[in-house]
């Protein structure tokens, strides 16, 4: 579902939640009514409530609370938190689903909300597809005054989130503390500025924090990709720190500075925490179409297969939970364990890499060296245009090897592959292509960008 203001500002609401520009596209009155599909949807019972660091983020959560309360729900504020921690609060509280107010690495203008079902996971299409037919028809599930819901408060589930991580088998608690790591940490002034710390503390490291207050607003561009990691990178060579780390504003995903101070780009997250758990378990993984190849030249090592799905959370999660995979994720920075819960999670993410170093005793550095490279390059594009409609022409323009129309298009090659397909979080189509070159990737996204305009 698609909509726009007069002057033209997107609101989506996709598997990626409902999203859109604070005071443009997205008001309180469009948040009540989609936190009244979602409390009606859920029929009463416990929702865990949560938000991120933004400043239109209080307003918005005192309405979803309103909405949530109108229909009987009993709302647990867990406050201001990670979204992977909502995901485990609605496992923790035996609750009906989560909903959290936060627009992950959208600018600050931007707002948004996450759905959780009673797994703790973001909602499947179908449950998307029923809260839209309850919010289409304003079919809300309004109860009378002495059956309205409740609202209480519990801080303690960034404390539980850790605990968690600690006792997960594959964590090797003893040997990081043991490493005494020193780490300095970019929490984007976002939700993670209590819990980045708090993972880091607890595993014993001297953490060099940056960008870790609760401002309202962000201190460099959210998304951590290596343009936005000027400042991390500096940091680390300041402080001759054993690695960096970058948390977006909500905290799922994770991007990584190596002991050199340099940005190894987002896509080795996932990579490289594959890699140490296939080490531990050996097992299927799951990634999106658009995610490197990288994770394929990992699981070769190890006999494994990866399985590819449609990019987004929910769709990764479903076929991670169908297939018994053992980890997955999205090469954005987002790393899905289900021994621990199927949400991405940059907590989570931070002590498998520290488990991998304080196990090997090698330097970041040392490891990423060992992965194949690939370069990958990422454009966009606005178009309100059919992507399927220009699979004619791109095949023709690109002759690829095998095309796929599982999300969007995609083109494979011997050693590279170029994706197109509608963003779930910003009205553009992405455009991503990867190779063994960087010329060569950036030459598959100029090519098709082009065929794009000309469409």
């Amino acid at each position: 579902m698609r909509t726009t203001k007069p002057d033209s500002a997107p609101l989506l609401f996709t598997l990626s939640g409902l999203r859109g520009i604070v005071g443009r596209s997205l008001f309180p009155t469009t948040v009540m009514d989609y936190a009244l599909a979602f409390g009606s949807w859920c029929k009463g019972g416990k929702v865990v409530l949560s938000r991120d660091t933004r400043a239109s983020g209080e307003m918005l959560k005192m309405v979803a609370a309103s909405a949530l309360v109108s229909t009987g729900c009993q709302v647990i504020d867990i406050g201001i938190t990670p979204t992977p921690t909502v995901g485990l609060a609605v496992i923790n509280t035996e609750a009906k689903g989560g909903l959290t107010v936060t627009a992950s690495h959208n600018p600050i203008e931007w707002n948004a909300l996450k759905f959780f079902n009673h797994k703790g996971r973001y909602l499947a299409p179908e449950e998307i597809e029923q809260i839209k037919r309850i919010l289409e028809k304003k079919a809300f599930w309004h109860q009378p005054w002495n059956k309205l819901g409740t609202v209480e408060n519990d801080n303690s589930q960034i404390r539980k989130h850790i605990a968690k991580i600690l006792k997960l088998r594959s964590i090797k608690l003893e040997k990081i503390r043991k490493a005494r790591f020193k780490v300095v940490l970019d929490g984007c002034n976002g939700a993670g500025f209590q819990a980045g710390p708090g993972l880091l503390k607890a595993l014993g490291c001297k953490t060099v924090g940056i960008n870790c207050e609760n401002t309202g607003t962000f201190p460099r561009k959210p998304e951590p990709v290596v343009a936005n990691l000027g400042q991390l990178e500096q940091a680390v060579r300041t402080a001759k720190a054993d690695i960096g780390f970058a948390l977006d504003p909500d905290a799922d995903r994770l991007a990584i500075v190596s002991d050199q101070g340099k940005a190894i780009g987002e896509e080795y997250t996932l990579a490289l925490a594959v890699d140490y758990l296939l080490s531990q378990k050996v097992g299927k993984v799951v990634v999106n179409l658009s995610t490197s190849r990288m994770v394929e030249e990992v699981a070769k090592k190890y006999g494994c297969q990866v399985e590819r799905t449609k990019v987004g959370e929910a769709n990764v999660s479903a076929l991670l939970e169908r297939i018994g995979g053992v980890i997955g994720g999205e090469g954005n920075g987002g790393v899905i364990l289900p021994q621990l819960h199927h949400t991405r999670d940059g907590l989570l993410a931070m002590a498998l890499i520290l488990s991998y170093l304080a196990e090997s005793g090698r330097s970041i550095s040392s490891w990423v060296a060992e992965i194949p490279k690939y370069y990958m390059e990422k454009k966009a594009a606005q178009t309100d245009g059919d992507l399927i409609s220009t699979a004619g022409r791109l095949r023709r323009a690109f002759r690829p090897v095998r095309v796929l129309t599982l999300d969007g298009i995609k083109l494979e090659f011997a050693d590279s592959w170029l994706h197109l397909r509608k963003s779930n979080t910003e009205p553009i189509v992405r455009i991503i292509a990867e190779a063994r070159s960087k010329q060569e990737a950036s030459g598959l996204t100029e090519k098709a960008l082009k065929i794009i305009r000309q469409g």
